[in-house]
């Protein structure tokens, strides 16, 4: 059961999350700084992990289907950041998880399927 102190912080994230990103490159920074640009270019399914910086930088956009990739990641961080916290949402992402036939999230976000990600991510969420 929840206490209300594990309610008020729920909130206070919640409200921090509402503020979210809304540029691309605020969306790949956010990435780049809490998974790491590796982690980020393989979400977005491409090979060079240096175009995360610059796409953070607002030097080059991604393609569109990159940002959809960027976004969704972003989405499912920040729902589970507001229910945890951001180090189990970053764990959660790159965890197997037997939701997704024991993918990572990640990997899953890579592969263009985001709405499978996100579903496991709310029953994770239900499950708390």
């Amino acid at each position: 059961m929840r206490t209300e102190t594990d309610i008020l912080a729920a909130e206070t994230r919640r409200s921090a999350a509402s503020e979210a990103p809304a540029s691309t490159s605020d969306v790949a920074r956010f990435l780049q700084d809490n998974l790491g640009p590796r982690l980020t270019a393989h979400i977005a399914d491409i090979g060079d992990h240096e175009q995360v910086g610059k796409w953070a930088a607002g030097e080059i956009t991604p393609l569109p289907a990159s940002e959809q990739r960027l976004r969704a990641a972003l989405s499912v961080i920040q729902l589970i950041q507001n229910a945890e916290s951001l180090y189990t949402a970053r764990a959660w992402m790159i965890g197997m998880n037997p939701q997704l036939e024991d993918q990572a999230p990640a990997q899953c976000i890579a592969d263009g399927r985001e709405r499978d990600v996100m579903v496991a991510a709310r029953a994770y969420i239900d499950g708390c």
